[in-house]
């Protein structure tokens, strides 16, 4: 497998435990874009939505990002959906 292959396939698993994690917050979310490389994330309660993108941000490590400056580290998609939570229903 290619290096580009290997975030591609990185970049979903990454996506797709954070999405696990909002969905039990409530949230809807659904990958999109090519190859599922954006996860987007919407809350019912407030109207309020984003669209999330995993990059590597070390060599193994990966961060989330979102509009409006949000960031988490991958390695907690707990943490970060509870942060990615909050932001939508401001």
């Amino acid at each position: 497998m290619t290096l580009e292959g290997e975030h591609v396939t990185s970049r979903q698993r990454w996506l797709t435990r954070l999405a696990d994690e909002a969905q039990t917050r409530g949230l809807r979310c659904t990958l999109t874009g090519p190859d599922g490389a954006l996860l987007h994330v919407s809350s019912p309660a407030s109207g309020h939505g984003t669209m999330v993108f995993a990059m590597p941000s070390s060599p193994g490590g990966w961060s989330y990002l979102w509009s409006g400056g949000g960031s988490a580290s991958a390695s907690d998609p707990s943490r970060a959906a509870d942060l990615l939570a909050a932001s939508l229903d401001r």
